[in-house]
C-alpha cells in the first residue's frame, strides 16, 4: 500500500513541475513580446485563471523571475516587471558588449568547423527571415547563443545568459525594425569572417561594433514607445 501511495504522488510532483515551467516560460514570453510592461502587477489569481492552473506553480514562476531579475516586489503593489533605469539600461548593453565580444575572440581560437557552419546557417535562416520579427529573434538568440559556447568558457556562458535574461524586461526586439534586421545579418557574417580567419582581435573589435549598433537601436525604440526609460539630458539622437 505504502508502495502504491508514493507511485501516486511522483506523478502529481512531475506534473506540478512542468506546469511550472510552463507558466514561467509563457510569463517570460510575455515581458518579452511586451504584452507584460515594465510596472505591471503579477497576481497569481489572476495569472492561475488566465493559464487554467494553480496557483503554486505560478508563485514557483513568479520566484525564479524575481531570480533572473526581471521582477521586483514593491511596497504595496507586489510583485512587477522590473523597471531599468537609463543608466542600468546602458549597464546591460556594455556588459554585453564586452561578454559578446571577449566570446568572439576567443571563438576565433577555439570554435570548430562544424560550429562556424552552424553560425553561418543561422544567419542565412536570419536572411530569409526577414519580415518575421518573433522568427528573427529566435534566430538571433540561437546565433549569439551558439556563438558564445563556441568561445568555450563557462564562466563567460553563465554571465551571458544573465545578460540575455536581464534584457527580457525591454521589451521588443530591435529586429523588428527592418533596416536593424538587415545590418544584423550583414554584421553577424562580418563576425564568422574574422572567426574563420582566425583574427581573434578583429572578431573582437566586429562584435562590438555589433553590439553599439543595437545599443544604439534600442535606445531609439525607448524614446519612441513611451518607455519610462528616459534618455539622458542634452541626448538628441
Amino acid at each position: 500500500m505504502k508502495e502504491s501511495s508514493n507511485l501516486a504522488v511522483e506523478p502529481r510532483s512531475r506534473i506540478g513541475r512542468l506546469q511550472g515551467q510552463d507558466a514561467y516560460e509563457q510569463l517570460l514570453d510575455e515581458i518579452r513580446r511586451g504584452d507584460l510592461k515594465p510596472g505591471a502587477r503579477l497576481t497569481e489569481t489572476e495569472i492561475a485563471s488566465r493559464l487554467s492552473i494553480s496557483r503554486t506553480p505560478v508563485r514557483e514562476a513568479i520566484r525564479r523571475l524575481e531570480a533572473d531579475g526581471l521582477v521586483a516586489h514593491e511596497p504595496r503593489s507586489g510583485a512587477t516587471v522590473r523597471t531599468l533605469d537609463y543608466a542600468e539600461v546602458m549597464e546591460l548593453y556594455e556588459m554585453r558588449t564586452v561578454l559578446e565580444g571577449t566570446a568572439a575572440r576567443l571563438a576565433a581560437r577555439a570554435a570548430t568547423d562544424v560550429e562556424l557552419a552552424e553560425l553561418e546557417a543561422i544567419n542565412e535562416e536570419m536572411r530569409e527571415a526577414r519580415g518575421d520579427a518573433q522568427r528573427l529573434f529566435a534566430l538571433n538568440q540561437d546565433f549569439h547563443r551558439a556563438l558564445i559556447l563556441a568561445a568555450r568558457n563557462r564562466f563567460l556562458v553563465r554571465s551571458a545568459n544573465s545578460v540575455h535574461s536581464a534584457l527580457m524586461i525591454l521589451g521588443r526586439s530591435t529586429l523588428e525594425v527592418p533596416e536593424r534586421a538587415s545590418a544584423a545579418v550583414t554584421e553577424h557574417a562580418a563576425v564568422i569572417r574574422a572567426i574563420r580567419a582566425g583574427q581573434g582581435a578583429a572578431a573582437e573589435e566586429t562584435m562590438r561594433a555589433h553590439m553599439e549598433s543595437a545599443q544604439q537601436t534600442r535606445l531609439r525604440l525607448l524614446r519612441t514607445s513611451g518607455s519610462p526609460v528616459p534618455a539622458p539630458e542634452g541626448d538628441s539622437e
